[in-house]
């Protein structure tokens, strides 16, 4: 017995009432709609969710890809009650193109969000490869997803106004002036995004400094509008992307390129505690190992010079002699040439400043071999450490703002030593 017969004995069979049949279509239809929605996902997308899964391999994360996938598979029962719809007897025209309208946005709707998702999906597969850090397209994608959209809210509207597409797109002529007003910070984001993806002067990972927008750490992500970086503290802060074209900031990448790291940092010496060597200071700066080939040298300067002097003034006074800081920036450069955690290779010395009311600065300008915090900052310390202490073997003190804590101490003792009278 074929199908049509059997339908049309049940149709006969209620004609006793007349909303039997129609509410029986109708029924039957969003059972088909059911029917496929359900064969859709559970036979179809499941089946398709290990291929992919078995395709990208373990170690790739699907999800985002089986989103999309899910997201269109929606599509399919509102296409199947809008191609239904007129079948079902007995219903008013203007309640069946309502019905198709509804589906009709549904359908727009849900294929807006499928490609959203599959944007996603396409910029996760992208920034796998080596070189997407350097080149990041997430900012293209968005425009996408913008472009997406606003076509999908202009076919709803076009739907709910009953006219057809292009008589809507072609009313937008006029409201141009209006859409770039209103969408003037997205062109503005637009173009800061290609410029820095095409120049790439800020790639995720770089360490960037920016104070005025409170910046300080690495960028854990570039979108469209804004640019995210996570700072040392741990805090998230949004820069808007167009700040990067408009505004100065430092990046920091250069630093790690190089492969050294710059210290650049002051001893501030006390200017009365420099002075010739004398008999009792040589003793002492004789026996720095890395001294022999300065003092050598100097001696044999320094006596060739004296010798021309004394010829015509031997006054002791119009001789040239060693100073125990020019010794001990002489010692200071060559004790950073042999340090091994400094880059030999990038410029290195040891200069004297102008003397200011904190005193004499004896600057320190070098390379760390590493560019790591946490090493650069032990090197750092280890050297300054090391400089400190040994300053008092050239007879050098480090130039120090004084406290009361000494004048203090002096009353504390005349205060003990004081006889107490007692009546």
């Amino acid at each position: 017995m074929t199908i049509l017969p059997w339908l049309s004995a049940l149709q006969r069979q209620l004609e006793p009432w007349p909303m039997a049949w129609p509410v029986t279509v109708l029924a039957a239809l969003l059972g088909v709609a059911w029917l496929a929605n359900f064969v859709t996902k559970k036979i179809l997308l499941r089946g398709l969710h290990h291929v992919i899964e078995r395709l990208s391999g373990p170690e790739h994360d699907t999800r985002l890809a089986l989103r999309a996938v899910e997201r269109l598979s929606n599509v399919v029962p509102s296409v199947v009650i809008a191609s239904g719809l007129s079948l079902v007897p007995g219903l008013p025209a203007a309640l069946v193109v309502l019905l198709q309208g509804a589906c009709h946005v549904w359908t727009v709707a849900t294929l807006a969000l499928a490609a959203s998702h599959a944007f996603d999906a396409s910029n996760a597969f992208y920034e796998r490869r080596p070189d997407a850090r350097n080149k990041p397209i997430k900012g293209y994608l968005q425009v996408a997803k913008i472009i997406v959209f606003v076509l999908a809210g202009l076919s709803i509207v076009a739907t709910l106004a009953g006219v057809k597409l292009l008589h809507v797109l072609t009313g937008l002529g006029a409201a141009t002036a209006v859409l770039m007003l209103i969408f003037q910070d997205t062109l503005l984001s637009l173009v800061a995004s290609v410029q820095i993806s095409g120049d790439g002067r800020v790639r995720i990972g770089d360490w960037i400094e920016m104070p005025s927008q409170n910046a300080d750490g690495d960028v854990i992500d570039i979108a469209l509008h804004t640019v995210t970086v996570q700072n040392w503290d741990k805090t998230i802060t949004t820069i808007p992307t167009k700040k990067l074209i408009s505004d100065s900031f430092k990046n920091w990448r250069g630093m790690r390129q190089s492969g050294g790291r710059r210290i650049k940092r002051s001893i501030y010496l006390d200017q009365h505690s420099v002075r010739f060597l004398d008999d009792a200071l040589q003793p002492r700066i004789y026996q720095f190992a890395l001294l022999d080939d300065y003092l050598a040298s100097k001696r044999e300067e320094l006596g060739q010079w004296n010798a021309q002097v004394a010829a015509v003034h031997p006054e002791p006074v119009n001789a040239r002699r060693l100073t125990n800081l020019g010794t001990f920036r002489a010692y200071v450069e060559r004790y950073l040439r042999t340090h091994p955690r400094i880059n030999q290779n990038m410029t290195l010395l040891v200069r004297q400043m102008a003397p200011t009311e904190h005193g004499l600065p004896l600057e320190i300008y070098c390379f760390t071999a590493s560019t790591a915090w946490a090493e650069y900052e032990a090197t750092q310390s280890d050297i300054f450490d090391h400089l400190l202490a040994i300053l008092p073997e050239f007879g050098l003190r480090v130039f120090q703002q004084s406290s009361d804590a000494m004048f203090m101490g002096l009353q504390r003792a005349q205060d003990c030593a004081t006889p107490v009278v007692r009546g």
